[in-house]
């Protein structure tokens, strides 16, 4: 039965709303200021979608990541790509295992097998290595040999990149990119969140705060389900799709984004009403959650990465004009 529409439905966006706060507020806990970035991480969980998080080093990625494991009860795992990383560190391999009676070939799992997965510096990896995430991000299993073995549920794949160093990294073609549901921007805090920063990290040798585990894993596979019931009303469910239409005839783009993304973009929508305390999508979800969801899926003209604009203010004069 639909949660829409029955008697409790008004009971359980309240239930929801509340945990949502308190999982924002135990994050707060460590990690000061970056809301926006954090409502965009938490909605791109409750849709099971994979993130791709951008930013300069020191920014805190790894932090945020291990802090929000934490607080939803999911069993966290740090991959370091670097270009000598075998696609069997990241799935694992067979392994001999010898007893007094007989020598087996066993599956040793590798870090794959978590439920929020962090790969740092994706872009460090070769293509081949890159390539082994896409069956686990896309079909939530890994192959191994002739084997196939399901991941845990739920499972998200978040990976970093830095923008700055691009020599020696190996950047990811576009059929992966489109298997993140988010392309997520940190920026530098202000001058207050900074000293706040610089305070909680060098008054303590290890500033490690108490964190309280707000949900289990169960219940996030609920909220997951729960989001994807959120109304929308036919002519913003409309809109979003034309936004999407119009990347794939704009002067500025050599290439548009497929109907994957107008499927992320409505997910998105409904997911940020929920995190907003709302009951039912807004136009404004879909135009703050356009830029996440789509400047990754696009592709600027020569003229334009030269001249300008870039794919952020693409995005926004569609978002205008639809």
């Amino acid at each position: 039965m639909s949660l829409v529409g029955t008697v409790d439905n008004a009971e359980k966006y309240r239930k929801l709303n509340q945990k949502i706060e308190e999982i924002k507020n135990e994050i707060g806990k460590v990690i000061v200021g970056q809301e926006e970035v954090i409502d965009q991480v938490i909605a791109s969980i409750l849709c099971d979608g994979n993130i791709l998080l951008e930013s300069n080093p020191g920014m805190g990625k790894t932090k945020m990541v291990h802090t929000l494991s934490n607080v939803i009860g999911l069993d966290f795992s740090r991959i370091q790509a670097t270009p000598d990383l075998m696609p069997s560190d990241i799935t694992g391999t067979h392994i001999i295992e010898e007893t007094e009676t007989s020598t087996d070939f066993v599956f040793q799992k590798g870090p794959i097998f978590a439920n929020m997965v962090l790969v740092d510096e994706i872009n460090r990896a070769t293509p081949k290595t890159q390539s082994a995430l896409l069956e686990a991000m896309q079909e939530k299993q890994v192959t191994v040999g002739n084997q196939s073995y399901n991941l845990d549920t739920p499972f998200f794949l978040i990976a970093t990149q830095n923008p700055l160093e691009q020599e020696g990294t190996y950047p990811l073609p576009e059929a992966q990119r489109d298997r993140f549901m988010m392309k997520i921007h940190l920026d530098y805090p202000d001058t207050n969140e900074e000293r706040e920063i610089v305070n909680r990290f060098t008054n303590e040798l290890d500033f490690s705060p108490e964190l309280n585990q707000v949900v289990s894993q169960a219940s996030v596979t609920k909220m997951q389900e729960f989001t994807r019931e959120v109304p929308i009303a036919d002519d913003i469910r409309d809109r979003a799709i034309r936004i999407v239409k119009r990347t794939r005839k704009n002067d500025k783009l050599d290439y548009g984004a497929s109907p994957r993304a107008s499927i992320q973009l409505i997910l998105a929508g409904k997911a940020k009403a929920l995190v907003e305390g709302r009951n039912h999508v807004s136009n404004q979800d879909i135009n703050e959650m356009a830029k996440p969801v789509l400047r990754h899926r696009i592709g600027l003209t020569f003229q334009a990465e030269k001249e300008g604009p870039d794919a952020d203010q693409v995005i926004e004069n569609i978002t205008n004009r639809v």
